[in-house]
């Protein structure tokens, strides 16, 4: 039987307001989030598996995702993966375990953000009102420039000499703000607070985004030019290459 998008009760949510899809296998957690991110003024759609999960996704395209890692039949990796083949979709990933390896995995295959399982609904709608906000279009302004990128702020595009990337929304907004901070060694509370608004949570977050936006914009990951390790400090920005550092 097809299920049934998510009634409102009492919903607040106004025409235009950002659509999003709440995919868990649980009844009462996807009830409770659903209900605090309708009260919140948000269209709300819900899944219980990862093939409704994406039926749904398609015929209605979301503004944001909250998903379960921990799904029957397709988990949340791979739903997440085939999400972002068609477009870049912000994810905001649950996990019932507070094990670092699961909260890797899912900033790997590229959540934007995770919460774990058990969690307070406030702070998740807070979590979505960050990575709607930082998901925004930008003011138009001047394209950034250095080290063979170019930065579209307003279309949010990157190139690397010529040849587009693929970019999450985070990567996207690390790789900005480092370019208009070049040569600054910053820390990972330092980023964290900067790019993802936030004034404490799991530094390993911005170590996996480190290693995924080298991975895209390095000519050796292993050795980048571009994002140089500041040892005892954090990460600096060098848009003239110089010398390989780890």
């Amino acid at each position: 039987m097809e299920p049934q998008p998510y009634e409102p009760q009492g919903a607040q949510a106004v025409q235009g307001a950002p659509r999003i899809l709440v995919v868990d296998d649980d009844p009462t957690v996807a009830e409770i989030v659903a209900g605090y991110l309708d009260r919140a003024g948000y269209v709300v759609d819900r899944a219980d598996d990862g093939p409704t999960a994406l039926t749904r996704a398609a015929a209605h395209w979301p503004d944001l995702v909250v998903l379960d890692l921990m799904l029957p039949g397709m988990d949340g990796l791979e739903v997440c993966r085939r999400m972002r083949e068609r477009a870049a979709v912000p994810v905001i990933m649950l996990t019932a375990r507070g094990d670092e390896d699961d909260r890797i995995l899912g900033l790997e295959v590229g959540a934007d953000d995770y919460v774990t399982k058990p969690f307070s609904p406030r702070e998740l709608v807070l979590r979505v009102e960050s990575v709607l906000r930082r998901s925004r279009p930008a003011v138009p302004g001047t394209r950034l420039r250095a080290g063979g990128l170019t930065v579209d702020p307003v279309a949010r595009r990157v190139t690397r000499n010529g040849t587009e990337l693929t970019l999450t929304l985070r990567e996207f907004d690390l790789l900005s703000f480092f370019l208009r901070h070049p040569g600054r060694a910053y820390g990972r509370e330092d980023l964290m607070r900067e790019v993802w608004g936030w004034d404490f949570g799991d530094l390993s977050t911005v170590t996996v985004h480190i290693r995924r936006l080298r991975g895209k914009i390095e000519d050796d990951p292993a050795r980048p030019c571009l994002i140089r390790t500041v040892w005892g400090v954090g990460y600096r920005f060098d848009p003239t290459g110089g010398e390989a550092g780890s």
